[in-house]
């Protein structure tokens, strides 16, 4: 078994957990609000305008025996660079203030206290704990991406009655991470030190954990 296998193997229990979490499961059939995929989208913005910082510290940080692993984060940081901008022009397509959540200046724009934590335990276990263990999140938010974005964009535009410009974020992010999954599957078999494949699926089962917690406030918010 390579270590990819094992890393979904080990990582199989929390997968589950999320896929099953009512946010996404109505979402990938198209059975979500206006109000549901505006506050999905601006806690998106609020981590995936982290992503090339993140990747970035990450590459900086790791030690010379991950040389090869630097080169790959460069070319992740060309396909990710400016995303962010992508999660702001679908919120101002579903009619959204795409400023007011850039700047973060009320409770609805801004980023919840579940997507905080997570984007603080990435920097953390990159800067604290150990850099290869970044790539546990890579797996949840690319694997999730790919399992559910394409299909979700594709009901929620008939279901919302919305433009297919409203759905640049999860539409690019459900084909474009088919790609970034065997690119990344061929990384991590090529791990082999065995305390950093620990952490990668140490990481990766937090990580589910703490996306999942996005998307169980985002369904706390609208109830109340």
């Amino acid at each position: 078994m390579t270590f990819y296998q094992t890393l979904l193997k080990e990582t199989e229990v929390e997968r589950n957990a999320l896929m099953r979490l009512p946010l996404i499961t109505q979402g990938g059939q198209g059975q979500i609000s206006l109000e549901t995929y505006i506050g999905f989208l601006t806690q998106a913005y609020h981590h995936v305008k982290h992503t090339t910082p993140l990747l970035m510290s990450c590459g900086g940080r790791l030690s010379g025996q991950y040389e090869w692993l630097r080169t790959a984060i460069g070319e992740y940081i060309e396909e990710e660079m400016g995303h962010q901008e992508w999660v702001l022009s679908d919120i101002a397509e579903c009619g959204g203030d795409k400023e007011a959540v850039r700047a973060s200046k009320t409770a609805q724009t801004s980023a919840s206290a579940a997507t905080e934590i997570m984007v603080a335990y990435a920097y953390d276990m990159i800067q604290r704990v150990n850099p290869v263990g970044f790539f546990g999140m890579v797996l949840v938010l690319e694997g999730t991406s790919t399992a559910v974005a394409t299909q979700a964009g594709e009901k929620l535009m008939t279901s919302l009655n919305l433009p297919k410009k409203a759905f640049s974020y999860l539409l690019s992010h459900g084909s474009l991470d088919i790609s970034h999954v065997s690119f990344y599957e061929s990384l991590m078999n090529q791990v082999t030190d065995k305390n950093d494949q620990a952490m990668i699926i140490h990481s990766a089962k937090v990580f589910y954990k703490l996306y999942g917690d996005i998307f169980r406030d985002i369904e706390a918010r609208l109830m109340h």
